[in-house]
């Protein structure tokens, strides 16, 4: 049941920063007449009637799922389901559309405003952890920066990444949607402790000829991934993510090589 309650401060700021229209990740918001019209950006020019009317309590369901019925644990990842539109007729309709469709965002969107957002680093929030998951502030910061290029780039998630570790930079502005992300998600904690106990396991001498065919394949695989896996399923190696961590650590391996042998010579 939507609360008669008064919108809060951050949706009515949020509201006031665009004029006819505002893309929200894949959402687009378009003023209509009192209300506000949503459907996916990617159908800006569909009319109507070639797209599903949804009602406000539907748009919970469509965010769980992407067009194949997989679960999409990251509400931020560039899958959201096509084909739809909803009206709403309120801001407070409109504040349970987003907080269905983009759980935080206009919230975050608001708190990175200030002059200081909240904003949480790799190292303070690793430092934090606990249990299982106490591994992962063992990374260095060159190892973070990997697992961060893994996770977070466009095809992965939309959010704009606003903390980082001192060797990489945060993401410019123009590079992602207006929703921020404040601190790592349970997704990349995730894969930061798959990457540190991936560098406790022994190592296995390869030949740099052999790391080139490796890479070439990974980057052929990344391109072309095989049928879908769980996103957090970090065990798998078609998992994407899995996939792109591999190839930084191919990367880096093979230019810390070169360099190695430029100055050699």
């Amino acid at each position: 049941m939507i609360s008669k309650s008064a919108p809060n401060l951050a949706l009515e700021k949020f509201v006031s920063a665009f004029s006819d229209e505002l893309v929200l990740a894949q959402v687009l918001i378009l003023r209509a007449n009192a209300g506000f019209e949503l459907r996916h950006v990617d159908d800006r020019g569909v009319t109507d009637k070639q797209l599903r009317p949804l009602r406000l309590s539907e748009l919970r369901g469509l965010a769980q799922k992407t067009v194949t019925g997989a679960f999409r644990p990251l509400k931020s990842a560039p899958n959201l389901q096509r084909g739809w539109h909803a009206t709403v007729s309120s801001l407070t309709e409109l504040d349970a559309a987003l907080r269905d469709l983009y759980p935080g965002a206009v919230a975050d969107w608001f708190a990175a405003q200030s002059a200081t957002p909240p904003v949480t680093d790799y190292r303070a929030f690793t430092e934090r952890q606990t249990g299982m998951y106490r591994i992962t502030a063992k990374l260095s910061d060159k190892e973070a920066a990997e697992v961060i290029r893994a996770c977070c780039p466009n095809q992965f998630c939309l959010k704009r990444r606003l903390w980082s570790v001192p060797v990489l930079p945060i993401d410019a502005p123009e590079t992602k949607s207006v929703i921020p992300c404040l601190e790592p998600c349970a997704v990349f904690l995730e894969l930061a402790r798959t990457a540190a106990r991936i560098n406790q396991a022994e190592k296995v001498a390869i030949s740099s000829d052999d790391l080139q065919v490796a890479l070439a394949s990974l980057q052929t695989l990344s391109e072309h991934p095989e049928p879908p896996v769980r996103e957090a399923d970090f065990a798998s190696p078609r998992n994407p993510r899995r996939v792109q961590l591999a190839l930084e650590k191919i990367r880096a391996h093979l230019e810390a090589s070169d360099t190695a042998d430029e100055e050699t010579h």
